[in-house]
């Protein structure tokens, strides 16, 4: 997880630049339609200065010397208002088609996002609170959103800042210098801002992270924290990160409020003292033209106006880039899954399963597993036994190549399994859990899990073979009947059962149970024991025991203590060594009693 300090730290210029960098490169796909919208943001801006010369000229050729008549001014009524016209189209076609890109842009880069998440190995989660993770695919997309207009808002305001200042050198060279004058301050205010404000934004994004994540854990919590009466608790937790956010907002309101509009404004109305004040010391020479004096004025609006948008946008440009360095942080995270070495032409057949004096760590450094050695012939059942933390569902985590293994080997048909296609691992290998996951729809497609070569006869036939088609069935819509969040609307033992019904619709070789009767009770673990045997027959299982009597036909069980094998053999012989199974044992019949 990331060091919470590092969020509370301004982004350096140069790692800004290269943030942008990274993320225009998203926008590529779409570059036509951002050229366009800027071609027609260019043409908004020459209309902008032709509608105060409009006005320059019918004040300053018929106005003032009263020579305007009906004809002239509907001429230049219809005039400024067909100008107004061909302004709003330009306006439109520029925001309409920049913005369509820029949603198109966040499209992109969140499928990215999400598609590597699905590549991230399971270490990165264990580390990483499913709320953050959350706050990045949502909250942080959309301030990529805001950031791409930004760049509109920069090069549209530039386009009018170009246009009205030359607008101004052809009324007035020495006026229009004089505004330039105006810039370095700006230049400084700009910078100190970034400064500033690239910290707050790290620091605010770090706690809606934070308020995500509590936020996260109190849903998924829920029955829990009601059960054991933890809500005041967890209110004022909740409370406590959430006016540290209100914190990080006021922070955020204060320099937006003191650096951007008001500091234009100032500019502005300085610069329009200078214009005034060179006017009037001319008008004591020579006449003035009120025309110029309107149009001059209406080019510096349109000089420093720009500048308030660009000052505006400055502070979802510092949101931007701190989103967007938030985001980068996974795609160049490099916590992957383990990744295959082979040519990918290896294909499982007989299924045959040997680890290799296998030793792994969580952390790279204190060892979970030590010397792992076994073998599992062709259609045989070797069972994993132990107490918690004994380092069964390690085994498992390592054979399923969630987590890669720091030394020794796991062969499979005399291949390495790293050697495998990861297609090919999941095809073959069947994983049943202990706690059933069920997606959002319905019975029939969490069984295929959208996996649509999968016939609805194919559906049928698993569930009856693990004996789920009874209670399924019994269901209003049978195979079509709703499941919800989480599958709440079912047993846990049901859960199960469609869990046992999705893993033997793919017809795997080797089958993997951790703990899969562990949630099941008396009634319904009856009703898939058979189940389970008619499962393994012809396959390959590695199964994790938590009921001994579950386990008493295995080939091999290996009792596990600290990482280490410390007994193996069959039911009969463990029993009869008197050892730690055969404590085990004792002790669950004793409970059972």
């Amino acid at each position: 997880m990331e060091n919470k300090n590092e969020w509370s730290e301004s982004i350096p210029v140069k790692e800004q630049i290269k943030i942008m960098k990274r993320l225009f490169v998203f926008a590529k796909p779409f570059k036509k339609q951002f050229y366009s919208a800027l071609f027609f943001g260019f043409l908004l801006a020459l209309t902008n200065i032709m509608l105060p010369k409009i006005i320059e000229i019918f004040i300053d050729t018929y106005l003032v010397p009263q020579k305007a008549t009906q004809q002239i001014l509907l001429l230049f009524a219809g005039l400024y208002f067909g100008t107004i016209l061909i302004k709003s189209v330009f306006w439109f076609l520029s925001l309409y088609i920049y913005r369509l890109g820029s949603e198109k842009t966040v499209k992109h880069i969140r499928d990215t996002l999400f598609g590597k998440l699905h590549t991230l190995g399971m270490r990165y989660f264990d580390q990483t609170p499913a709320g953050s993770i959350v706050s990045r695919v949502t909250n942080d997309t959309e301030g990529i959103k805001e950031f791409f207009q930004v760049f509109q808002a920069v090069l549209q305001g530039l386009f009018a800042i170009m246009t009205a200042f030359v607008a101004m050198f052809f009324l007035d060279i020495r006026l229009a210098f004089s505004c330039l004058i105006f810039l370095p301050v700006l230049g400084f205010i700009i910078w100190y801002y970034q400064h500033q404000s690239s910290r707050i934004y790290r620091g605010m994004r770090e706690k809606l992270s934070q308020l995500n994540t509590k936020l996260n854990e109190s849903i998924s919590g829920m029955s829990i924290i009601q059960q054991f009466r933890q809500e005041k608790r967890l209110q004022k937790e909740f409370g406590v990160t959430n006016d540290e956010y209100l914190a990080s907002r006021y922070s955020m309101i204060k320099i937006n409020a003191l650096f951007l509009g008001p500091i234009i404004s100032l500019l502005y109305t300085s610069s329009l003292v200078v214009i005034l004040g060179f006017f009037g010391y001319d008008s004591f020479t020579q006449p003035i033209s009120v025309g110029v004096i309107y149009a001059f004025i209406t080019y510096a609006q349109n000089f420093f106006n720009p500048m308030t948008n660009m000052m505006d946008y400055l502070s979802v440009f510092q949101d931007g880039v701190v989103s967007g360095s938030r985001i980068l942080k996974i795609l160049d995270n490099e916590e992957l899954a383990p990744g295959q070495t082979g040519e990918g032409k290896h294909l499982i057949q007989d299924a045959k399963i040997e680890f290799k004096q296998v030793s792994f760590s969580y952390d790279g450094e204190h060892d979970v597993l030590h010397d792992i050695s076994f073998t599992a012939n062709p259609g045989e059942t070797v069972a994993l036994v132990g107490h918690t933390g004994s380092g069964k569902s390690s085994i498992i985590n390592v054979m399923m190549r969630f987590y890669e293994f720091n030394r020794g080997d796991i062969l499979i048909d005399g291949v390495s399994i790293k050697q495998y296609p990861t297609k090919e691992l999941r095809h073959k290998m069947g994983l049943v859990l202990q706690d059933s996951f069920m997606f959002y729809g319905d019975i029939k497609g969490n069984i295929r899990l959208m996996d649509d070569s999968i016939s609805g006869e194919a559906i049928r036939d698993a569930a009856s073979f693990v004996q789920a088609d009874r209670f399924i069935e019994a269901l209003p819509g049978a195979y079509d009947a709703k499941v919800i969040e989480r599958g709440a609307s079912y047993s846990s033992g049901q859960r199960q059962l469609l869990s046992f019904a999705r893993t033997i619709v793919t017809d795997p070789k080797i089958l993997v149970l951790d703990e899969a009767t562990a949630n099941i009770d008396t009634e319904t673990e009856s009703l898939i024991q058979e189940g389970l045997r008619k499962m393994r027959k012809g396959r390959t299982t590695i199964a994790i025991a938590h009921r001994l009597s579950t386990i008493k036909d295995a080939n091999l069980i290996l009792v596990l203590d600290k990482g280490q094998i410390i007994e193996r053999g069959t039911h009969d012989e463990l029993l009869a060594k008197q050892g730690t199974y055969y404590d085990m044992y004792q002790l669950q019949s004793t409970e059972g009693e």
